[in-house]
């Protein structure tokens, strides 16, 4: 599944009632604010711009959904924890996540997003915990693992796990959109999920 060849913007909302139809299963991609979560996106589809980018964390401000060859959907979720907006803004957010995460009945799989180097901060935690509560499908993919030695790797994927509440050998996605390592792996795990759908 990796030769993706039709891959459009269909629409952004910020009410899951107002999801594209027909309903396509879904994947989708979420994180705290700078976490590298658009350059994953375009890393992983082989586009500069479809997701945009920007040193500027929060540029991501309302579900996004895209068409992969008509065959699923993959979908932008808004960046957490970023400080500089409002707290009605931020609420706003969060509402459009959650509703999301919670009434999709076309969500196979929710990546969460976290940095390998800076690692797993408390609005990580209380997400994931949200998720296992809630029962939402999800995998852990660690971005901009370049930026970590091989030994701060191995370092940081425990602390991750054990502030996540996952067992040492839980099985975690690693990600670098500079030198691409990981996304044939996604890309493997991305078909097996929609294969199943």
């Amino acid at each position: 599944m990796e030769i993706i060849k039709n891959i459009k913007f269909i629409k952004s909302c910020m009410d899951w009632r107002d999801a594209p139809k027909p309903g396509l299963p879904e994947v989708a991609f979420v994180g705290r604010s700078n976490v590298g979560k658009s350059s994953l996106i375009n890393t992983l589809i082989n586009m500069k711009n479809l997701a945009r980018t920007s040193k500027q964390p929060g540029k991501t401000r309302s579900l996004n959904f895209f068409s992969m060859d008509e065959r699923f959907f993959l979908v932008d979720l808004p960046g957490y924890g970023f400080a500089k907006i409002s707290q009605s803004e931020q609420k706003k957010w969060q509402q459009a996540i959650e509703g999301y995460l919670l009434n999709s009945e076309q969500l196979k799989m929710l990546f969460v997003l976290i940095d390998s180097k800076v690692g797993a901060k408390s609005n990580d935690v209380q997400l994931v915990e949200w998720l296992r509560f809630n029962n939402v499908p999800f995998q852990v993919i660690c971005t901009k693992v370049d930026r970590v030695s091989n030994n701060e790797k191995s370092k940081q994927e425990k602390l991750i796990k054990a502030a996540l509440g996952f067992e040492e050998s839980a099985k975690f996605l690693f990600f670098s959109s500079k030198d691409r390592t990981g996304r044939g792996a996604l890309w493997g795990e991305i078909s097996g999920i929609i294969s199943r759908a």
